[in-house]
């Protein structure tokens, strides 16, 4: 069964189909278009319409437009609309009245995409779940997710993301999530918010797209859950909450994290769960507690899911962590990366923090430097008046204590330099390209090293000139 035929989409865009066609997928990017892919030319950095004819020659079954671009012959499969956007939302509002999945809402000011793959691998034996290969969760993302949606899926996971006020809302209404969830309210997108409680406001407008039969999951462990709480009040649905309190629906009551996993133990309504993940981080426990959650929630098994939880793996640039050999003939010659470039905020730094603090170093070879515990930290952006503190606080974070060594990026991150004590400071670089340059200089065998930042800050060159130094321990390749 193709995913759209021409007169299907069609009818759900108002646009006009020029011959017949099926498409078996949707692709906004040549890149990585696949044969019989509807290409959707959208505007955003570039014009869409420049790619169409590169679209059709990787072999799209037709293209949604809303012109006819020049060098692209005028009997080509198009779907004709008078403005892409709002034609793809269209096909996107389509697709979810069709399909009989269950859609999860995910919104949060951190770990949004590890959850969502979360869901993807406790959900996946049980039941035929989509979700989005990367983390689309904006004005465009989220159509796009849904445009996507195969009509044979039990469920579907959608993120949900933003920057300023009022972007959630219109996204929630789209995908009319039946359970909606929270992962957590920290301080992020500032500059735009003011303050926390504007972004719990704003996280919480997702129970907006909730029918009268929807659910509400949060963390209830927060300052600003009394605004989740009344929130999911207001929208007249059932809400649930979970962390370490013990009045919670679910309660973590103990989670152990040593340098290569985490193990939980939980209650969640009045089952008891035991848990175990294959990489550290309590702030991992958390979100896994959530899916689990859910999963009893829905009335699937929890301890299939929590069994399938053990085999899941951050997505790159999320805490993926990879062990490198400068020395391919001696391995004892190693030390391990842990790649958490992708965003930061003050939350989601201090986990990152506590991952390598629990991290186990290995003593380097005689005259080495290595055995240490190094970050790499990049600015956090949109953090508003308050950006310095926020950046310089991160000094009393407990787990600062077992780091051996912190290199800064960025002119943000000189309040936190300008606080570190003199036997951890590194070096400080205004951009991620000067660290970079001097990759050999950060790392050594047996050390751990750590790179986090706002994806702004571009520490993710510093990865980059990292994983050069050496090549991957067979077994021990990035997850993506």
């Amino acid at each position: 069964m193709p995913l759209w035929t021409a007169d299907e989409a069609a009818a759900a865009t108002g646009g006009l189909a020029t011959s017949d066609w099926k498409a078996d997928g949707v692709s906004i990017d040549t890149r990585t278009l696949k044969p019989g892919d509807l290409f959707v030319a959208l505007k955003d950095v570039r014009d869409g319409h420049d790619f169409v004819a590169e679209a059709f020659e990787r072999g799209a079954a037709a293209a949604l437009v809303s012109r006819v671009p020049e060098g692209v012959q005028e009997n080509s499969p198009f779907l004709i609309a008078d403005d892409v956007l709002p034609a793809l939302e269209r096909l996107a509002s389509a697709a979810r009245s069709r399909s009989r999945a269950k859609v999860i809402g995910i919104t949060g000011s951190a770990g949004k995409t590890s959850t969502k793959e979360m869901f993807r691998t406790a959900l996946s034996r049980q039941s035929r779940v989509n979700a989005a290969e990367k983390s689309f969760n904006n004005h465009w993302g989220v159509p796009l997710t849904l445009a996507r949606l195969p009509q044979d899926a039990e469920f579907a996971v959608i993120e949900i993301g933003m920057n300023h006020p009022g972007e959630i809302a219109p996204l929630a209404r789209l995908a009319r999530p039946d359970l909606a969830l929270i992962t957590t309210v920290a301080p992020a997108h500032l500059e735009a918010f003011g303050n926390i409680e504007g972004i719990a406001h704003e996280k919480a407008s997702i129970f907006e797209g909730l029918g009268n039969e929807g659910l509400a999951l949060f963390n209830g462990d927060l300052d600003v859950t009394p605004v989740l709480s009344a929130a999911a009040a207001g929208a007249g649905v059932k809400s649930y909450e979970f962390g370490f309190g013990p009045e919670l629906f679910c309660q973590l009551v103990e989670v152990q994290v040593t340098a290569n996993s985490t193990t939980a133990r939980a209650r969640i309504g009045k089952t008891p769960v035991v848990f175990k993940l294959s990489v550290p981080g309590r702030h991992f426990a958390l979100n896994s507690a959530a899916v689990l959650s859910a999963v009893a929630l829905f009335g699937l098994d929890l301890a299939i899911a929590a069994q399938d939880l053990s085999g899941w793996q951050p997505p790159e640039g999320r805490g993926t962590r990879e062990r490198l050999l400068l020395d391919p003939v001696d391995g004892m010659e190693s030390f391990e990366l842990i790649d958490d470039a992708f965003n930061a905020n003050p939350a989601s730094m201090e986990a990152a923090l506590e991952t390598l603090a629990a991290a186990q170093p290995v003593n380097g070879a005689v005259g080495r430097a290595g055995g240490r515990r190094i970050a790499v930290l990049g600015d956090m952006l949109e953090l508003g008046p308050d950006q310095d503190k926020l950046h310089a606080e991160l000094v009393d974070r407990p787990s600062m204590r077992s780091i051996d060594i912190v290199h800064c990026v960025g002119p943000r991150m000189r309040a936190l330099y300008d606080c570190l004590p003199m036997e951890m400071r590194g070096r400080w670089t205004a951009t991620a390209a000067e660290l970079a340059n001097s990759a050999r200089g950060l790392v050594d065998a047996g050390d751990v090293l750590l790179v986090k930042g706002s994806k702004g800050s571009r520490v993710s060159l510093v990865v980059d000139a990292v994983r050069k130094l050496g090549q991957q321990v067979p077994g021990n390749e990035r997850q993506a």
